[in-house]
């Protein structure tokens, strides 16, 4: 049971990570609407995606080492994968988009929109680091689903071996 639930989560968090850079995004973008609309709305849903992230990432991270701590040793390097996902959450969007709303923040308040003020420059290149990082976690999304266990994954506990020690060994 518990297996299905690490697969489904896995596959929750990234096809929300596709379908949000991917899909969603560039047709946001591609409206001749006004782009600091578009910028706002793309904004509130990589919001809403990296929480979902943190959440997903902290539930697969628990539930992974629960089964290596029990002998199941093909999720040691899946867990490892969500590692690297959170981690470009948490700089990504937590780290980065601080800046990016600060910078458009700056903007508004000088009475222009961000593509016309001085910190047009410094926002095109903290979006860049951004979209690099976001499509390094897309990446790392597809390597955590292609390295998924099976629907019975291997449990190697040798006899008069604790779980503990298989994990430790492989």
């Amino acid at each position: 049971m518990e297996h299905r639930l690490f697969r489904l989560i896995s596959m929750v968090w990234v096809g929300s990570l596709l379908a949000l850079g991917l899909i969603v995004a560039p047709v946001v973008f591609s409206t001749p609407n006004n782009t600091t609309e578009a910028g706002s709305v793309a904004a509130q849903l990589f919001r809403i995606e990296a929480i979902i992230g943190m959440v997903c990432a902290l539930v697969l991270i628990l539930i992974g080492n629960r089964f290596v701590k029990s002998g199941i040793v093909d999720y040691k390097r899946v867990r490892w994968i969500v590692a690297v996902m959170l981690v470009c959450v948490l700089v990504g969007y937590f780290a980065l988009q601080l800046f990016m709303s600060s910078l458009r923040a700056a903007a508004q308040e000088a009475g222009t929109d961000l593509a016309n003020s001085p910190y047009a420059n410094q926002f095109g290149i903290l979006h860049g680091i951004s979209s690099a990082i976001y499509l390094i976690e897309c990446a790392f999304g597809v390597a955590l689903i292609w390295r998924l266990p099976g629907a019975n994954p291997t449990k190697i506990v040798p006899k008069n071996e604790s779980a503990k020690m298989a994990a430790k060994r492989a």
